[in-house]
């Protein structure tokens, strides 16, 4: 960004006078330089404009990475873009274009995207500038490199994104999260934040030595932290759509957990796997419920294991809080299909104490025992137990919808 360098005493005067004249670059400070100089900003397309006293010695000098002024420092990215805006376009400049600009953006590495885009930005209509000095300028305010514009998922049965690269040669972008590096392409796969407790809590459970099954791995939400955190021995991991298996393989090499994950491409209902699992993972909304059936199969039919069942479920008012502390000490409501004490989730979630142990969540938990009892008992044709070992609330998608996910200890009853 071009500047003027002058002597220290001078430069709060000049600064004054380019001010007046509009020819500042509010977007940066004053910066020392080599040589006992100061650097005052000078907007590029206002050099011409200049003229300055003949007592002000001065010289044009190009600074790779100038310091942001203190006014620019307190401006959100969203204000930086309108200022930026604001300033290209000049007169085209208008209310009805202030009310297009997202107030919100979702970032990925160096790619962000509107998450709240206006009626018709990001095509802001009626712009004098167009294309990629558009989108260079819009990258710049941001910080950014690249711009892409972002639609509503597809109900494609595979979450596909409708994500558009406005600047920039490809979509992928690397996400780490919890020490553990995610990288997708973002016109291709999505990346969901609001699991991120879930994954956390993943990460924290005791897998040591064990083979785990997961069934839904997308780009490997959960296969990853099972291998990175939890101490998986091995992850077989089961995706249908082609561009998160590509995901999902760089993750794994960048983790280096490569050689202890096989990837089944392909739909998990299909899967030919069998009695191989202490653990699996069915991480679908808004119901897993299809996977049920291939999720006993792979279980070890000697040991059974833990599955962890995810699903959308439908739930009345909350609870108020003597209630919610009677089910916590044990009442009949709080008790397994086998007779024992369930544990409220302790952590994750938009909702904590309101929202433990509501009547629907128990009842659903306890309908998705028996049923899996069943599936079991009929497979293997022999009893098995199953026991609730923990709910856990991850997010509310709407009123009274939550997604949960239920851990459930599946295990053959010894003659």
């Amino acid at each position: 960004v071009p500047a003027l360098a002058t002597e220290p005493r001078f430069a709060q005067r000049l600064r004054q006078c380019l001010e007046q004249e509009r020819l500042l670059d509010g977007r940066y400070g004053l910066q020392l330089v080599p040589g006992g100089r100061v650097a005052v900003p000078v907007l590029p397309e206002k050099l011409s404009q200049l003229c300055l006293p003949a007592e002000v010695p001065c010289e044009l000098l190009g600074i790779q990475d100038p310091v942001p002024s203190r006014a620019a420092r307190r401006r959100s990215p969203a204000q930086r873009l309108r200022e930026e805006l604001r300033r290209l376009l000049g007169a085209g400049w208008s209310g009805e274009l202030e009310r297009d600009v997202p107030h919100a953006w979702q970032r990925h590495g160096d790619l962000p995207a509107p998450g709240r885009p206006g009626p018709r930005c990001p095509r802001l209509p009626g712009c004098r500038v167009a294309g990629s000095a558009l989108w260079e300028t819009v990258a710049a305010a941001l910080g950014a490199q690249r711009v892409a514009r972002q639609g509503r998922v597809m109900p494609d049965g595979m979450r596909s994104p409708r994500v558009t690269l406005l600047l920039g040669q490809h979509g992928w972008v690397e996400h780490v999260d919890n020490g553990i590096r995610y990288t997708f392409d973002v016109t291709k796969c999505m990346f969901s934040p609001g699991n991120i407790t879930e994954k956390l809590r993943v990460a924290s459970l005791p897998c040591s030595g064990e083979v785990v099954v997961d069934l839904y791995a997308g780009i490997g939400y959960f296969t990853l932290p099972f291998l990175v955190h939890a101490g998986a021995a091995f992850v077989h991991a089961c995706e249908w759509n082609s561009h998160a298996v590509e995901a999902l393989h760089r993750s794994l090499v960048l983790n280096g957990v490569r050689d202890r994950c096989h990837i089944h491409s392909g739909d998990s209902r299909q899967l030919q796997l069998r009695d191989v699992a202490d653990r699996v993972n069915l991480g679908l909304i808004p119901s897993s419920e299809e996977g049920w059936p291939v999720a006993c199969r792979v279980l070890k039919k000697a040991t059974g294991g833990v599955l962890h069942i995810h699903h959308n479920v439908e739930t009345g008012p909350a609870l108020p809080r003597s209630a919610v502390l009677l089910a916590e000490q044990g009442s009949p409501e709080a008790a397994s299909p086998g007779g024992e004490a369930q544990h409220p989730a302790q952590h994750g979630g938009e909702e904590t104490l309101g929202a433990r142990l509501r009547p629907e969540w128990q009842s659903w938990a306890e309908g998705t025992a028996t049923r899996i009892q069943g599936l079991l008992a009929e497979l293997h044709g022999r009893p098995w137990r199953s026991s609730v070992l923990h709910i856990e609330p991850v997010k509310s998608y709407a009123p009274h919808v939550h997604h949960l996910v239920l851990d459930l200890e599946c295990r053959p009853v010894l003659p």
